[in-house]
């Protein structure tokens, strides 16, 4: 099993349709910066009770807001009677139809490929185990950055080294999920605002986000606490030998209900990152909370490191985090000069071919390169943990890593087809780096089925828990 690119997605979404035309459809949302289509495949609920109350808790049923035929966002799904949902709130069906629903959002990172291939088995697997279509319609962006999936060509990777070979992660303004946190709403790319309406339209319960790492654990990130979600992420998590991520650096300081499971903190909570220069509370994320929906960010690794997973104390936090700021900063240092190189850069042949890639890769590069003083600072300032697990620092090991090496492999893409004299020095790096980087964590290769598979239970896992949290509150 490979990752799929964004047409073969479209591709097997339409058979699958065709396969069930009472009961999956697939549209189009919108359409990318270069014309690609932003393909929705939705699975209709079938009768069952319960309607979306306040919190996402899941209440009574509710009448609809009609809207007119007309309407461009209008969904139509198998017993969709006529209308959309209100906003979640008393008596509000929280949806189309109404039906609460679930927003499944695949492919936000280019260089994150397994969110298409979950959403197509998560469809498949709703369409044989009808339980949570009771009430509820599924609907899968299959890819919200089809461009950038395009300029990240490594359908199966077999190392890391290979993985980067061909790697495209695009700058925080062009990614559709932090675009918001970032621009001015009058400059939001055509795929945010593809997702933003279709948040709009479905007025979800809950968001999901299908995210991974190349290297290291799996873990969860929420807008909002889903009680009792820990236990069944980390039953999926050890029956699938995929260790979870205890200490993960996107999440350092915030709150945990449970191992691997992370709470965005709330606003002016010093937890919050200093260092990232997007607000997560600005982000697609939290669309949501408009319709009093939750968003789970569902994180798996394409390999897997159990020093992520350990608990143990580090004996020296601060040390480790100075030491590792020095490597970061001699790393980049090194990209940085190539960099450098390549702004002055006369071409070895006049006329020669340049790749349609090289500007939003070398926009990419110069973001990477511009964050990573901001991360170092954070690092090495008076807010350092003076405690920390060894999985915390494990953590931020390998998120600096990855930050200079996907920096020079996104260089060296550009230098390479020039022949520019900068390409041999760089390709050295990436290459030591990448060996360096699968020796030091011990990657170990998680086949694409077993990453789609912990996905897609987790995900499953959420709204059920959702679901039975809304029941515990006497809403169901």
């Amino acid at each position: 099993m490979c990752y799929p690119t964004p047409q073969e997605l479209g591709l097997a979404a339409r058979a699958l349709a065709d396969e069930h035309p009472g009961e999956v459809r697939l549209r189009q949302a919108g359409t990318s910066r270069a014309g690609q289509p932003i393909w929705v495949l939705s699975v209709a609920a079938t009768a069952g009770p319960g309607t979306v109350g306040p919190g996402g808790a899941v209440g009574p049923g509710g009448t609809n807001s009609p809207v007119g035929t007309d309407s461009p966002a209008r969904l139509v799904c198998a017993g969709d009677p006529g209308g959309t949902g209100g906003p979640g709130g008393p008596g509000g069906t929280g949806g189309t139809g109404g039906a609460r629903n679930v927003l499944v959002v695949a492919g936000a990172h280019a260089n994150e490929p397994v969110g298409g291939a979950t959403a197509l088995a998560l469809a498949r697997r709703i369409l044989r185990e009808p339980a949570p279509r009771a009430g509820c319609g599924w609907h899968f962006l299959l890819c919200a950055d089809p461009d950038g999936a395009d300029l990240h060509r490594t359908p199966r990777p077999y190392s890391l080294l290979d993985y980067h070979r061909y790697f495209y992660r695009p700058p925080g303004p062009e990614q559709p999920e932090w675009a918001p946190s970032l621009l001015p709403a009058d400059r939001l790319p055509p795929e945010t605002l593809a997702l933003t309406a279709l948040i709009d339209e479905l007025r979800p319960v809950l968001q999901v986000s299908l995210h991974a790492t190349d290297l290291g654990g799996s873990w969860v990130q929420l807008t909002r606490d889903i009680p009792g979600l820990a236990e069944p992420f980390g039953k999926s998590a050890a029956e699938l030998r995929i260790p979870v991520e205890n200490g993960a650096s996107d999440a350092a300081g915030w709150p945990s209900p449970g191992p691997g499971i992370f709470v965005i903190p709330q606003p002016g909570s010093e937890a919050a990152g200093a260092f990232h220069p997007e607000d997560t509370r600005l982000s697609t994320w939290y669309h949501a909370h408009r319709y009093a929906g939750t968003t789970a960010i569902v994180e798996v690794p394409m390999w897997a490191s159990d020093l992520v997973d350990d608990p143990a104390p580090h004996p020296d936090p601060r040390g480790a985090l100075r030491m590792l700021a020095g490597r970061l900063t001699a790393d980049a240092a090194l990209v940085g000069a190539a960099r450098e190189r390549a702004r002055s850069r006369e071409r070895p042949v006049p006329g020669a071919y340049e790749d349609p890639a090289a500007a939003p890769l070398l926009r990419a590069v110069d973001w990477t390169l511009a964050l990573i003083p901001l991360i170092t600072a954070e690092w090495t300032g008076a807010g350092a943990p003076a405690e920390a697990t060894a999985a915390y620092i494990a953590s931020i090991d390998a998120f600096g890593r990855r930050l200079s090496l996907r920096a020079a492999a996104m260089l060296l893409r550009v230098l390479r087809p020039e022949g520019h004299p900068a390409a041999p020095g760089l390709d050295r790096l990436v290459t030591g780096w990448c060996e360096e980087f699968a020796a030091r964590f011990g990657a170990r290769w998680i086949p694409v089925a077993t990453q789609v598979e912990h996905q897609s239970r987790t995900v499953l896992a959420a709204y059920e828990k959702l679901v039975a949290a809304g029941r515990s509150t006497g809403r169901a």
